[in-house]
């Protein structure tokens, strides 16, 4: 034991104190405390951290000395060691070379700046809260500053820090102080080393001559006052410097003294003006009443918002955090108002360089005062905010190049962000809102349905997003939530949150937040995505795997969107006798039916049975007129997580695309059976040359027709359909989350419903494209009519040469006058109705023609580049041109016009 405690440090330290002074054990005492209070405290250098200035300083010392090989030798050494990572703190070994280059032996002269001297002369306590030593200049309060006529720096960190200084004396220096220090037991000076903040603080104040109080621990306080304290009577009754000092220790509490009171009209501290005070004292007095003021604006603003419940977790940790700095400040006050006391009791006269005065207080009490006034500046900012919106005001005020503002400011951030970051740990690692007071920037709406909870049930409040939160984060932060709650009420499953994405240690401490907001790019950005990228993919996995997401997509790519050929033109063959029906005969069973016959005939049949399933029939509403054509229509059921993404918004908009390309391909087939018709009735009708001219128009205008619907069935193919199909594929591979995959669904939707007229910008093009349609039914129609016409007559031209062949084999007159009579006249009344068929055909094809004209006109006036370029292969031969002068000037401008995006 007894080797052991020859090698504590107490014991070592004390040796270093009799070596270096050369006395015995009992009269170091002093020294020794004196040694232990600077080993527990961090020296504060009165320079900035930078190594290039160091450094600079060191060359340029080296240059006034006419050393410039040294300095250049130096500069050389420098750069080599800033390459490599030998040494972590290059400044803190560049500063020690420099000081000890000094030469100890110079005056160190008198020092004009507290500040400086203090940085020099004291030992910096550690403490939690960090400190200033400047004012800030940005706060905006009602009790105007005074200047202090004395700039001051306290040594010490924290709102109740105390600094040791010598008014207008020689800087002081550690070993000057050793020799300078009264008597003080070992043990106590041993044992301040590991005492609270409250406790330490008391070693930083003068003490008395007595070296058995217990706060008798005192350090030089400048040149020598009066040799008395006490408040003596004085001639003109003017009111002594103690009984103010007194009264403003109550000030400081926010209490009125007997002499300054507080104004309810100025809103300030005011020295009664029936006092008789010189006004030195009473402007010095005013000056530091102003943190009675302060004071009182915090206290006031922490007691109203304590008990309020409604302020939430976030508000109640402001609130601490101004707590905890008025007990710091409580601190000081009580050290001082122990100080009085001792000094009252004792007397000054035995140390009368040590007493309270009013110009100490105002030191003193500098940096205290600027920590309460950016706290009260703090609370008028703070007003009428709650939550996030309170975290972003505290955060907004941590932007200043003021280092120790900025740390205060940072501390305060750290316990008003923990209950945010407890929020969002809780969310995006379980799935759980718990927040009573809607503080968090995440928001549920507990009367959404399942169906529709990824889309309506949660959702950001932007004015709760913290500012140290980006846009971008906190999206990814409500995605992983939603994502967690999807899986487990939707897709149903069961897997725990804990092994979707590993949980990361959650700020627990203040501390652990301090440390994670001073890295929101770093450690936080990696939180965030790690828990977004993890529990993205599981969810796409569940819905490619579970519920044949990608599989559904392709469904209404083949099904409503007509891309399975094979199908869709057998399902047209099975369902034209019933189509062409009255829509108010047809029955959806009957339809039913002929579709699952068509998917059991084409390669349909080999899709997955839940898909097939889904596949079904739907009427529209009947209006009167309508066919089966008008009216039919496929539909495709979905439920479950799939309907998340195939919303009814969405299926309202796919059947929509159906009906216009259901109505497109029906032109397509009658067009066909036009083609078949007029290619099988050519050769029977070549008997009836009569026909001819007819036939041919009818011949012009189909292939009119045909051209028409060829190139539209390409454009709405290939460069509407698979041109935004194949850019919805590739964004739905790349989707790093179901919002990807959605947004991706609906720009598809989007760009389809615009491109194929549906949408309300092209709906005169649209009733153009119909006009036509309904143009390409009357002309078969006309067609079907004329050649029910001519088969009739040919019919019965083929029976009476029968009838005359017959009878002439028998041997008799092949047909009698009369009957040859009726033949002609029956001919003849055919004839007549020819000119009235051409006439029909001319009307038909001049009012296709017409309608085909102004759709040119409108495709050339969009501003769709693909429209315009459909224009001219519309009309490839400048045929409607010739026709339509408006045409022709559209044409005319466009073709000189290159486009801007070519």
């Amino acid at each position: 034991m007894a080797a052991l405690d020859q090698k504590s440090p107490n014991v070592l330290l004390q040796s270093l104190c009799c070596r270096i002074t050369g006395k015995s054990e009992a009269e170091v005492a002093h020294q020794f405390q004196y040694a232990v209070r600077v080993i527990g405290s961090n020296y504060a250098p009165s320079i900035e951290r930078d190594e290039f200035l160091v450094s600079e300083k060191i060359k340029k010392e080296m240059l006034k000395q006419r050393r410039e090989a040294d300095a250049a030798l130096f500069s050389e050494l420098h750069r080599k060691l800033q390459t490599q990572s030998v040494l972590k703190h290059r400044w803190s070994v560049l500063y020690l070379l420099l000081s000890l280059s000094e030469d100890p032996r110079k005056p160190a002269g008198r020092v004009g700046n507290y500040g400086a001297l203090f940085a020099q002369a004291l030992p910096r306590d550690a403490h939690s809260t960090p400190f200033y030593c400047t004012r800030p200049q940005s706060l905006a309060l009602g009790y105007a500053e005074r200047s202090a006529g004395l700039s001051a720096s306290v040594g010490t960190s924290g709102i109740s820090s105390l600094g040791v200084y010598t008014l207008n004396g020689p800087t002081a220096t550690p070993q000057s102080l050793l020799a300078s220090q009264a008597p003080q037991p070992a043990a106590a000076a041993a044992a301040a080393v590991g005492l609270p903040l409250g406790s330490r603080l008391a070693w930083a104040l003068p003490v008395s001559c007595s070296p058995s109080s217990a706060l008798a621990t005192r350090l030089p306080l400048g040149p020598p006052a009066p040799a008395s304290r006490a408040a003596r009577p004085r001639p003109d009754g003017e009111v002594s410097e103690a009984a103010l000092v007194r009264d403003i220790l109550y000030v400081f509490q926010g209490i009125d003294g007997k002499f300054i009171k507080m104004s309810a009209q100025e809103n300030c501290y005011k020295t009664d003006s029936k006092v008789v005070l010189c006004k030195s004292l009473r402007d010095t007095s005013s000056r530091l009443a102003e943190l009675g003021w302060l004071h009182n604006k915090v206290r006031k603003y922490t007691d109203a918002r304590s008990l309020d419940r409604a302020f939430g977790l976030v508000g109640q940790s402001f609130c601490a955090s101004l707590h905890q700095e008025l007990k710091e400040y409580y601190r000081l006050l009580s050290v001082l108002h122990s100080q009085l006391q001792v000094e009252d009791e004792q007397g000054v006269a035995v140390c009368p360089e040590s007493g309270l005065t009013l110009r100490r207080l105002l030191v003193w009490m500098y940096d205290p005062k600027v920590r309460l006034k950016t706290l009260a500046a703090l609370v008028d900012f703070c007003q009428g905010r709650k939550g996030g919106e309170l975290a972003s005001a505290v955060h907004s005020y941590g932007k200043t190049g003021d280092p120790q503002m900025r740390a205060l400011v940072q501390h305060i951030l750290s316990l008003v962000s923990h209950p945010i970051l407890n929020f969002l740990y809780r969310w995006i690692y379980d799935g759980e809102l718990e927040d009573t007071y809607h503080e968090f920037f995440v928001a549920s709406d507990p009367n959404v349905k399942t169906d529709r909870l990824w889309h309506d049930k949660y959702s950001l409040r932007k004015s709760m997003i913290p500012s140290f939160i980006t846009m971008d984060q906190a999206r990814k932060v409500l995605l992983i939530g939603k994502s967690i709650n999807f899986l487990h009420q939707v897709c149903h499953d069961t897997t725990p949150p804990g092994k979707i994405t590993p949980a990361s240690t959650s700020a627990d401490t203040p501390k652990d937040a301090a440390e994670l907001l001073s890295d929101l790019e770093g450690a936080f950005q990696e939180k965030i995505d790690a828990a977004y990228f993890d529990t993205s993919k599981y969810l796409l996995d569940v819905l490619n795997r579970n519920y044949l997401l990608l599989e559904h997509l392709q469904a209404m790519r083949r099904y409503l969107l007509l891309g399975q050929g094979d199908f869709i033109r057998h399902l047209m063959d099975l369902l034209k006798p019933e189509l062409v029906r009255p829509a108010t005969t047809l029955y959806q069973h009957n339809l039913t039916g002929i579709l699952e016959t068509a998917v059991r005939a084409t390669n349909a049949q080999y899709d997955h049975a839940e898909i097939l399933k889904r596949l079904d029939v739907r009427l529209l509403e009947v209006s009167p007129g309508d066919t089966g054509w008008d009216v039919f229509s496929l539909d495709y059921h979905v439920d479950g997580p799939i309907a998340t993404v195939f919303t009814r918004e969405c299926m309202g908009h796919y059947l929509r695309v159906f009906n216009f390309l259901w109505r497109a391909k029906r032109m397509e087939y009658t067009l066909t059976d036009i083609w078949k018709g007029q290619m099988c009735n050519a050769k029977l009708l070549k008997t009836m040359p009569e026909l001819s001219g007819v036939l041919h128009q009818c011949h012009i205008l189909a292939s009119e027709m045909v051209h028409f619907i060829h190139q539209m069935q390409y454009y709405i193919t290939f460069e509407v359909l698979e041109c935004s199909w194949d850019e919805l594929w590739n964004r739905v591979q790349q989707a790093q989350d179901l919002d990807h995959i959605i947004a991706a669904h609906d720009m598809f939707l989007d760009s389809v419903i615009s491109r194929c007229l549906l949408d309300n910008n092209s709906r005169s093009l649209l009733n153009q494209l119909r006009a036509i349609f309904d143009q390409i039914i009357e002309f078969q129609s006309a067609q079907d009519s004329l050649y029910r016409s001519a088969l009739e007559e040919l019919a019965l031209r083929l029976q009476f040469e029968e009838r005359k062949q017959q009878r002439e084999e028998e041997g008799q007159w092949g047909v009698t006058a009369e009957q040859e009579a009726e033949e002609k006249k029956r001919i003849q009344e055919f004839q007549d109705t020819i000119p009235k068929m051409r006439s029909q055909l001319r009307i038909l094809t001049h009012f296709y023609q017409s309608i085909v004209q102004q759709f040119l006109v409108l495709l050339m006036t969009s501003t769709d580049e693909s429209l315009r370029f459909l224009s001219f292969r519309l009309d490839f031969n400048e045929h409607y041109r010739a026709r339509e002068p408006r045409l022709r000037a559209s044409l005319g401008t466009n073709r000189g016009r290159r486009p801007s995006n070519i």
